[in-house]
């Protein structure tokens, strides 16, 4: 197939900074809510199953929404989507700041997720559109960079906010967000839509999107209930079967909604691994830095912000020297590399104590940011080079998708670790048992040092658990990227060719970078 050398949009650039602020908007609310939730409990009567479900209603209805905003995107308009994403994201938070009960609240957030499932992926779509292939993966490594920028302003910023103002201000601090990512939308983002999109598929949509939603139910509700409990179990199996059932449909149609096929080119399948562990073992970091952070070093919600800023620290650079690495050595030794290096950073992180300093801490983290970024930028890159830029808004959604299933059962799978380890290290009953937050809460009232002790030790045993498997979970990646990925990228196809992708053996040959 001959690759067509692609022009460079005049703006791409500024369109670039249009895409980060709507990136960063939503990268800020996945955190800042965090920090939140003891106040939404106090001002709203809301019990622990209420917090679960402010939280999880969002990420719920975002990870089942993604591929149907693909799909809107590319039949409707990428940059259309996007603002209406971005506009009912604000409308919602501004909603939510002005609830006054927990239904309101939830409500909310699940319109906050379906917002945010408009933007996400079509801003990501919109890349291999304006950017030619030499400087996709730096527009990627901004992109990325921007996305997790927001997960330790969220805790710093609202912080700030709770100490001088009420709970609202956290869905408030979005409005200004929005307003301008929206205004930069409109002024620098170019419109780009498939021209031969298929029809939007109602019973498909709605099949998949609610499979999609239950498992991710599902993977929320076992941090909780544990993975025997039946209610778990028949979450997990109803949504495989309706998933199993979108796939067999769609496998089966000549002209199918959602184009699985593309999972048959190797760039495309391995990238996407390549994209989803470390978004994965990021997920992990974060679920239990902040816990540390809180309950063994003793420091408040900017604090805790404050200290995961080397994390973010080594993926911005990595978004400098990967593209760089990617057209010196190829996809397919940067990425298993950057994984290695990332598993290096937890397994040195997991051999910590809870008398660590920080120094120690913040070596580890910028090392695993490094390795996590070098390893997810160029694996995006990897994906959208197989896409032509007509059919990206599905093919985003789809490895974004991916990336949101495999964070929740991540999520409940290393909250299992954690909870298992700590139970059984500290070796107590009652409610210290429950979490280290209410150990600490408790030594402090009764004053007893051994507690408390006993309490930091079993957390700190458990966290380096967890990080033993986001480590063992890279590694595994590393060794099947390095084994299945092709050894050059493959060249997207023309964009008159907007139905089929080329086979693998035309991956190979039809090279952009060298191995």
């Amino acid at each position: 197939m001959e690759n067509i050398r692609q022009e460079a949009h005049p703006r791409r650039w500024w369109a670039l900074a249009a895409l980060a602020l709507s990136v960063l908007a939503l990268g800020l609310d996945s955190t800042v809510l965090n920090v939140a939730l003891p106040t939404l409990a106090t001002g709203l009567g809301a019990d622990n199953g209420d917090l679960q479900w402010i939280v999880d209603g969002y990420i719920v209805v975002f990870a089942a929404a993604l591929v149907p905003a693909g799909l809107l995107g590319d039949r409707f308009g990428r940059k259309r989507m996007i603002l209406l994403g971005l506009g009912l994201f604000g409308t919602a938070s501004l909603l939510g700041a002005f609830a006054d009960s927990v239904p309101q609240v939830i409500a909310a957030r699940a319109a906050m997720g379906a917002g945010g499932a408009l933007v996400m992926p079509l801003s990501m779509s919109i890349l291999p559109s304006v950017f030619p292939a030499e400087e996709r993966s730096r527009a990627i490594g901004v992109w990325a960079a921007a996305t997790a920028l927001g997960l330790p302003l969220g805790p710093i910023v609202g912080g700030a906010l709770l100490e001088h103002f009420w709970w609202g201000s956290v869905f408030l601090l979005n409005l200004p967000l929005v307003a301008i990512a929206i205004t930069a939308a409109v002024l620098w983002i170019p419109e780009s839509k498939d021209p031969e999109a298929r029809r939007i598929d109602v019973p498909v949509s709605l099949l998949g999107a609610a499979g999609l939603a239950v498992v991710v139910l599902g993977g929320t509700e076992a941090s909780r209930l544990g993975w025997t409990d039946p209610r778990v179990l028949g979450y997990l199996a109803g949504g495989v079967v309706l998933i199993a059932a979108v796939v067999i449909r769609e496998t089966r149609r000549r002209a199918p909604m959602i184009d699985f096929s593309l999972f048959r080119n190797r760039n495309f399948l391995w990238g996407s691994l390549a994209a989803v562990v470390p978004s994965f073992v990021l997920t992990g970091v974060l679920f239990v830095l902040p816990q540390r952070f809180a309950a063994v070093d003793g420091h408040g919600s900017l604090g805790t912000g404050l200290r995961l800023l080397p994390l973010i620290g080594g993926v911005f650079a990595a978004a400098v020297v990967s593209a760089p690495m990617v057209a010196r050595f190829g996809f397919r030794v940067v990425i298993p590399t950057g994984m290695l290096v990332a598993a290096a950073g937890v397994f040195l992180g997991a051999t910590g104590s809870a008398d660590d300093g920080y120094g120690f801490t913040a070596a580890w983290l910028a090392l695993s940011g490094f390795g996590l970024g070098v390893a997810m930028i160029p694996g995006m890159d990897a994906v959208l080079a197989t896409l032509s830029p007509e059919r990206a808004g599905v093919g985003s959604a789809l490895m974004q998708t991916l990336e949101q299933v495999a964070g929740a059962l991540g999520v409940a799978m290393l909250g299992s670790i954690l909870a298992g380890a700590y139970t059984d290290r500290l070796g107590v009953a009652g409610p210290a048992n429950d979490s280290v937050a209410s150990a600490v809460e408790i030594a402090h009232r009764t004053a007893d040092p051994g507690l408390l002790a006993s309490a930091q030790d079993a957390f700190v045993h458990g966290m380096d658990l967890v990080l033993v498997a986001c480590g063992a979970a890279s590694v595994l990646a590393a060794v099947l990227v390095g084994a299945f990925l092709p050894g050059r990228s493959a060249a997207a196809p023309a964009p008159a060719d907007t139905t089929d992708l080329a086979p693998d053996a035309e991956s190979d040959d039809t090279a952009r970078v060298p191995a």
